[in-house]
C-alpha cells in the first residue's frame, strides 16, 4: 500500500478497503506515514466522508493500534461518559466524582482542548501537580480503589488517535462526522467500559451547530457502541451560550469544586445530574427519581467534593488547591469587566466567540506545540435571560498580557447580543437517543 494511492483514492470520493485502511493507521502509528500525509487524508474524509463499512475499519484500527483494557477483574460494572466539546464545558470533572461517590466505577480517558472548545486534560493540568499520564497499570488500581481516574492517552492506549487528535486540532478538520465518531468510540472501547454514556452538544459553541448534525453523530456512535457490545446511549444538550459562568482551565476546575459543593451554577448542574443519572441506570445501581436523588444527595452533603479531591491526591495533584473555592489554582495577573453599551436583557451569547477569545487569550492552542496558560480566561457576569444597565459588566476578562487582554475585550464585546426583552428559556437536554 502506498499512502498517496489512499489519500487519491478517497479524494476522489472512493470507498477504502478495510486493509487499505488498517495499513494506513498503523504505518501513521509507527511513523512511516508521516503527519502531512495524514493530513491529507484526514481532510479528504473531511470532504468526502466514511461509509458504515469503512468508519467500522477506521474505529477499529484506531482502536487496534495500541492495548485494549480488560477491567472485568474489577468488581461492579464500569461506565464513561464523553462530551463532543463546548465552551465552558467542564462536566467531567464535575460527573467523574459524583457518580464515583454514587457507587460506580468510572474509567475515564479524556483529551485535550479542540478548536474553540477547551478539554478536561487541560482543566485538570491547572491543579498542581495533578497527573493526566498515568501508566495502564495505575489507572486500573485507581479504578479498583478511588472508583474513578482520570487520563489522557498513553502510548499504548490507541495512540493512532492520540497523534490524530492533535493533528486535526491544527488542520481544520474537527467538525467530521465520521472522525468524531471513530475518534470518541475509539478511546472509550479501549477503556475496558461496560457502558457509555455521550453528551452531544448542539448549538454556537459546539462543533455540531444544527440538531440534524448533532443526531446524526448521536446515532452514529450509539450504533458503533452497540455494535461493540457495549450499552451505550447519548443525551443531546444544548450549547448556544457557555455552560456555566467560567470559560478558561483553572476558572473551569474553581467552578466544577462548586457544583461539588452543590453551589454551582443551575444549568451546569442539571446536566450534570442528568447524565449522571444515565450514568447510574446503566451501571444497574439505580433509575430515575431514585438516581437524581442519590446524585443530588451526593453534591450536598460533601461525598462528592471528598471524591473529586481523593481522585486529585491519587493523581499526585494537591487537594488543598481546591478548599476555598480554588483559591490554590492558577490566577491571572490581570483582569478587566467588558461593560454593557445600553441597559436590556442579554438575548443571545455567541459561545463559539467566547470559546476563540478564551484561545486567544492563551487558554488553547492554535498550533500543536503551543503551551496552555492554565490561569487565562472568561467569567460571565451576565447570561441569556438576564437584564444589565449601561456600565454594568458582560463578562470579566482573565489574561496574562495587556495585548491578548485588549484583543480579548473587543472579541467579547461583540459575543453579547441585547435587547428589550428576555427569550423564553430554553431545555438544556434536547433529547434522548439510545
Amino acid at each position: 500500500m502506498r499512502a498517496y494511492d489512499v489519500i487519491k483514492k478517497k479524494r476522489d470520493g472512493g470507498t477504502l478497503a478495510p486493509e487499505e485502511i488498517a495499513e494506513f493507521i498503523e504505518g501513521f502509528t509507527e511513523g512511516t506515514v508521516p503527519d502531512y500525509q495524514a493530513a491529507a487524508l484526514v481532510m479528504a474524509i473531511y470532504f468526502r466522508g466514511l461509509g458504515a463499512a469503512e468508519l467500522s475499519a477506521w474505529t477499529d484500527a484506531l482502536l487496534r493500534s495500541g492495548d485494549v483494557l480488560d477491567l472485568s477483574d474489577i468488581p461492579g460494572r464500569k461506565v464513561d461518559k464523553h462530551s463532543t466539546g463546548g465552551v465552558g464545558d467542564k462536566v467531567s470533572i464535575c460527573l467523574a466524582p459524583l457518580v464515583a461517590a454514587c457507587g460506580v466505577r468510572v474509567p475515564m480517558i479524556s483529551g485535550r482542548g479542540l478548536g474553540h472548545t477547551g478539554g478536561t486534560l487541560d482543566k485538570l493540568r491547572s491543579i498542581p501537580g495533578f497527573r493526566v499520564d498515568l501508566g495502564v497499570e495505575r489507572y486500573r488500581e485507581l479504578v479498583a480503589t478511588v472508583g474513578a481516574c482520570l487520563v489522557g492517552q498513553t502510548d499504548r492506549l490507541v495512540p493512532a488517535d492520540r497523534k490524530l487528535y492533535a493533528l486535526r486540532d491544527v488542520t481544520a478538520t474537527v467538525e467530521s462526522i465520521p472522525l468524531i465518531a471513530a475518534s470518541i468510540m475509539s478511546k472509550k472501547l479501549a477503556e475496558g467500559i461496560d457502558g457509555l454514556v455521550l453528551d452531544v452538544k448542539v448549538g454556537s459553541g459546539a462543533f455540531m451547530k444544527d440538531l440534524p448534525s448533532a443526531r446524526d453523530l448521536a446515532r452514529t456512535m450509539v450504533e458503533i457502541g452497540t455494535a461493540m457490545g457495549k450499552e451505550t446511549v447519548a443525551l443531546i444538550t444544548e450549547m448556544n451560550q457557555p455552560l456555566g459562568r467560567a470559560v478558561g482551565n483553572a476558572l473551569e476546575v474553581a467552578e466544577a469544586v462548586e457544583v461539588l459543593r452543590g453551589q454551582g451554577p443551575d444549568d451546569l448542574t442539571d446536566v450534570t445530574v442528568a447524565l449522571g443519572e444515565e450514568m447510574l441506570a446503566l451501571a444497574k445501581v439505580a433509575r430515575g427519581l431514585e438516581a437524581r436523588d442519590r446524585l443530588r444527595r451526593a453534591l450536598t452533603d460533601g461525598r462528592a467534593l471528598a471524591k473529586l479531591m481523593e481522585i486529585a491526591a491519587a493523581q499526585g495533584g494537591d487537594p488543598g488547591a481546591l478548599e476555598d473555592g480554588g483559591r490554590g489554582l492558577p490566577r491571572a495577573a490581570l483582569r478587566r469587566a467588558v461593560s454593557a453599551p445600553a441597559d436590556g436583557a442579554v438575548t443571545a451569547i455567541d459561545a463559539e466567540r467566547v470559546g476563540l477569545a478564551v484561545v486567544a487569550l492563551g487558554a488553547g492552542r492554535e498550533r500543536m506545540e503551543d503551551e496552555v496558560d492554565p490561569a487565562v480566561g472568561v467569567v460571565l457576569d451576565r447570561k441569556v435571560g438576564e437584564r444589565v444597565r449601561r456600565g454594568e459588566p458582560l463578562c470579566t476578562v482573565h489574561a496574562s498580557d495587556e495585548a491578548r487582554l485588549t484583543a480579548a475585550m473587543e472579541r467579547l464585546q461583540s459575543a453579547f447580543t441585547l435587547g428589550e426583552d428576555p427569550p423564553a428559556p430554553r431545555p438544556l437536554v434536547l433529547e434522548r437517543v439510545a
